[in-house]
């Protein structure tokens, strides 16, 4: 199980007090809900800290900070700006960013999921055309996205035996195999690698900002697709579907890449939110095997 680092005000306050005394006056306050990777506060009115909560999202920050403005140019909508970095200091143990502030909220229900769906299709396929020679590969850093999801494979079938006869089993593992049975032939392209409700701005109905690259690489965008279950609604999947252009064996691996989480999830694998439970039970109904 990774383990968490508490991070509170006071600490950040410090941090910032000790390495950027020229916002040591900008309150600073804690961004609910929180984040799973990193812990988020905001600081002041234009600024954002970014605080990996664990010692295997370390990478992340670099990353970030080495990639977020040579993609930003080429997108559609706003993603996070870079504007400094911290270091360890006293109460918190691994580097942290600041980057600019964007405002919206994050995806919820009650949004017109047709809308996101082209919104959100219109962004990946901008992130596809991105040059990706140089880009980070998929590897631990970003949790093997944009790889294969074989990676997976040993804890997707130890989380069937787990559910037992809470699921359909062999539905499930059909579903797991046949993705396994192909593969990204094209050349790399970037992905996001979290597509996710908390990493979707909003503002007045439309997708206005994603944030959290933490998990972006280049490799086989299936992993991205993975939200067209975890959210869409079926008439706004196909929306997603026929707009990005994808073929039939990249989107079966995206199930897959949702089946795993929802699995994992579902059998209370440690280092989850347990609150996502429900969520993850509708997606398994959603593709078939629940």
């Amino acid at each position: 199980m990774v383990e968490r680092v508490k991070v509170d005000e006071t600490t950040v306050r410090a941090l910032i007090g000790a390495q950027f005394p020229g916002w040591a006056h900008l309150p600073v306050t804690r961004v609910m809900p929180g984040g799973w990777d990193n812990r988020t506060f905001r600081l002041g009115d234009d600024l954002l800290v970014r605080m990996p909560a664990a010692a295997a999202y370390i990478a992340q920050v670099k990353k970030e900070q080495t990639w977020l403005p040579r993609l930003a140019p080429a997108l559609p909508l706003p993603i996070p700006s870079p504007v400094a970095v911290g270091a360890p200091g006293p109460g918190y143990p691994f580097p942290w960013s600041v980057c600019a502030w964007i405002e919206g909220g994050t995806v919820a229900e009650g949004l017109d999921h047709r809308t996101l769906a082209e919104d959100l299709a219109d962004f990946l396929l901008a992130l596809h055309a991105i040059d990706a020679a140089d880009g980070p590969a998929a590897g631990p850093h970003n949790f093997h996205r944009g790889g294969d999801p074989a990676v997976y494979d040993r804890e997707t079938r130890a989380a069937v035996q787990t559910l037992g006869d809470q699921i359909d089993g062999a539905a499930a593992l059909a579903l797991w195999d046949a993705a396994l049975a192909t593969r990204w032939t094209a050349p790399p392209v970037w992905i996001h690698g979290d597509v996710a409700p908390g990493n979707l701005l909003v503002r007045d109905g439309r997708l206005s900002a994603v944030i959290d690259f933490g998990t972006c690489g280049v490799g086989d965008p299936a992993c991205d697709l993975a939200f067209a279950w975890t959210f869409l609604d079926e008439a706004a999947r196909e929306t997603f579907r026929q707009r990005l252009g994808l073929d039939d064996a990249t989107w079966l691996r995206g199930q897959a890449w949702a089946l795993w989480k929802a699995l994992i999830v579902v059998a209370g694998a440690p280092g989850v939110h347990t609150r996502e439970r429900d969520l993850h039970l509708r997606v398994l109904r959603q593709l078939g095997v629940m």
